[in-house]
């Protein structure tokens, strides 16, 4: 089922030796080695990383060589196409949480014929893959954040129109800043309507129970978003299992055995006693039998129910004691906010007198992304949304109808000092965030009067009152 079998005859990988020039990359050690690729670690040519002071590794890329020499013209095209999907989603899917794309170059090495002409993708190297981390104790609460990212991760890729289709804790990578990177492209399958056609690959632990029994057609086998919600299901549990696989088998076969007396309702669903209640709900839904009962449970929704979970107002748990005490405050806040609020929906309200009557402070917009600078045509590529509420995942769901661009001055009015952590194009992290003023222009009176840009997309830091935050 996977790429390297049907690759296995091209022989042992002849590596590259370190110090070899690719491009304006030199190449290091090998860091990875599978059936259609080998990664190695890479350094700017330049000698920017020999400056006194500098850590060694704080330029280091990592370099993806796949060769195709020597391979039949189907294996060939094979690999070209996983290159492709890796370039497309690299460089035009672009977010925080899938691994970036920073070059891409053809091998020349005529002394060399097996390496000759291999596709080279030149990425971020990361600190480590989430495998490794979850070879260390990973605490409830990083468990959390870590999930919450790959959510964000397959949540854009499938508002993007994509399925990764290879989702596994090797291709979850963690980047220098902890943050999840979703890598490795290679399998990932371009939604047309509502699913996408593949080849029969992958991998066999991380299969959802359809792909074992679905028919091969002429386009391959068909392929959708919950096959990612399946693969996720499984990888939750070896979150909070400390990397132990919900299903038993010494094998992947007979894993794959296992999941289809589940799905087949002759075997229950058994989960370790280590996964907390709460995560073992969710692991439960993602891993539901059939694409139909899996269907509901979207990244998106997935991200909606975690945030409600770490706000103590999951959906349908009777709150207890501390959170039926929270939910008293909050409902008294409200009672009070009425009072001033002269809108119908309330979302955030003036801190007070003194506050209020403080005039707005002006800050410009930054795009990290340096192509953008320089336009003027506002290109909807270069546009930057604007959050509804900092304190929920910065996604598509949560952004107002109104863009900004790099160089626009906007009204900033009160900040809020610990929102949800944004990172930006060049790794700047910030959980600051600006209140901003909107001028409702189109005439629609339930308009939002003011959204909220993160810390990182401005260089500005006026001296702003803080912001009291209240719900609906």
């Amino acid at each position: 089922m996977h790429v390297q079998a049907a690759l296995a005859d091209s022989g042992e990988p002849e590596f590259l030796p370190a110090g070899h020039r690719v491009g304006p990359w030199v190449v290091g050690e090998p860091i990875g080695a599978g059936g259609w690729a080998t990664v190695y670690t890479g350094r700017p040519a330049d000698g920017a990383t020999d400056r006194p002071g500098e850590r060694p590794d704080e330029n280091e890329v990592a370099l993806k060589v796949m060769p195709t020499a020597g391979l039949a013209p189907r294996q060939a095209r094979t690999v070209a196409e996983a290159a492709r999907r890796e370039l497309e989603l690299g460089r035009g899917a672009g977010h925080p949480k899938l691994v970036r794309l920073l070059d891409f170059l053809v091998l020349s090495t005529p002394d060399r014929p097996s390496l000759d002409g291999a596709i080279v993708l030149v990425m971020e190297r990361a600190r480590c893959s989430l495998r490794e981390l979850l070879a260390t104790a990973v605490t409830e609460a990083e468990g959390a954040r870590l999930v919450t990212g790959i959510c964000e991760a397959l949540d854009h890729m499938h508002r993007s129109g994509w399925v990764h289709a290879d989702l596994k804790p090797e291709n979850i990578l963690i980047g220098r800043d902890g943050e999840v990177r979703l890598s490795d492209f290679g399998f990932s399958i371009e939604l047309t309507g509502t699913h996408g056609w593949t080849a029969p690959m992958g991998t066999l632990d991380y299969l959802p129970p359809e792909r074992w029994r679905q028919p091969l057609g002429e386009r391959g086998v068909q392929i959708r978003p919950s096959a990612d919600i399946w693969a996720l299901g499984i990888v939750i549990h070896e979150v909070f299992a400390h990397g132990a696989f919900p299903f038993p088998g010494a094998t992947p076969t007979a894993r794959g055995a296992a999941v289809q007396q589940y799905a087949e309702g002759r075997a229950p669903l058994r989960m370790a006693g280590a996964v907390p209640e709460f995560w073992r709900a969710v692991a439960t839904d993602c891993l539901a039998p059939t694409h139909e009962a899996r269907a509901p449970h979207t990244a998106g929704s997935l991200l909606e129910r975690i945030g409600a979970h770490e706000a103590g107002s999951e959906p349908g748990r009777r709150p207890s004691g501390q959170s039926r005490t929270r939910l008293r405050l909050r409902s008294a806040i409200l009672l009070a906010v009425a009072g001033c609020a002269t809108a119908v929906a309330v979302f955030w309200a003036c801190t007070g007198g003194e506050h209020s009557a403080r005039s707005p402070a002006p800050i410009r917009v930054f795009n990290a992304e340096r192509g953008c600078q320089d336009r003027s045509d506002r290109d909807p590529q270069c546009s930057l949304g604007l959050a509804i509420d900092p304190r929920r995942s910065y996604t598509a769901g949560n952004v107002v109808d109104t863009r900004v661009w790099h160089g626009d001055v906007l009204d900033a009015d009160c900040q809020l000092p610990k929102g949800q952590p944004i990172i930006n194009e060049e790794d700047q992290r910030s959980t600051l965030w600006f209140r901003v003023r909107l001028s409702r222009t189109d005439g629609a009176a339930t308009a939002p009067a003011t959204a909220w840009l993160p810390a990182v997309r401005t260089k500005d830091r006026p001296a702003l009152p803080p912001c009291a935050h209240l719900t609906r």
